[in-house]
């Protein structure tokens, strides 16, 4: 089931109140140089990448995108952004509609790691959701766990990660860290991003009623 413009649960932070940046900035801590209109961020090209103030380890993440219509253009300059969990691991955003057999390259892939199990890409200028279960590194392990649906579909499921992607913030896979959202040179838009924090663990006991 498609989720697009979810609402945000009891208990949600929301990250982008359609309103400001107030709660965003670069990646050296200056003020996010983003549009926002209507509800939307949209990239400011070569303004450079932007990052929450807040901090996330374990996490529900919501989060809607567009990409523009890139007729000319192939590969990577289709449209390109990304959607770095923690500062450090990039899910791609690129305009892959169509294409049979997505790569670790092509929109929902963790980039350069896992591509996604199925295209889940609708066609440029429509929105699109991604909706990401996180648990972060633990002691003993190379990189975090996650589970994502691009528009509904499971396009990972419960993959780990190998270590952080190129770009990343800091390779402190251990801290918690922002959601960062990539400045690539093209015109990508965001809106209705929301996240629910999860505990570290479960209960180990049962408590009857």
């Amino acid at each position: 089931m498609d989720t697009l413009n979810a609402g945000a649960p009891e208990g949600a932070v929301m990250l982008f109140n359609g309103k400001d940046l107030g709660n965003w900035t670069t990646r050296d801590g200056e003020a996010a140089g983003w549009k926002v209109e209507n509800g939307e961020m949209h990239v400011e090209a070569k303004t450079g990448d932007i990052m929450t103030k807040e901090e996330m380890t374990d996490f529900c993440l919501h989060l809607e995108f567009r990409c523009p219509d890139m007729p000319e253009a192939t590969g990577q300059a289709k449209g390109n952004s990304g959607v770095f969990l923690q500062g450090r691991y990039e899910i791609q955003v690129l305009d892959s509609y169509g294409w049979k057999v997505p790569g670790m390259g092509d929109c929902g892939a963790i980039y350069n790691q896992f591509a996604p199990l199925v295209n889940a890409c609708k066609k440029p200028m429509e929105w699109q959701s991604y909706d990401v279960v996180f648990r972060s590194t633990r002691e003993g392990e190379s990189g975090p766990r996650l589970t994502v649906l691009h528009n509904g579909l499971a396009i990972l499921n419960n993959v780990q990660l190998d270590g952080v992607c190129g770009a990343a913030l800091d390779e402190d896979v251990f801290a918690s860290g922002p959601l960062l959202l990539q400045d690539h040179g093209d015109l990508v838009a965001y809106r209705n991003i929301w996240m629910v924090e999860l505990p570290a663990e479960g209960s180990a006991t049962y408590e009857p009623h």
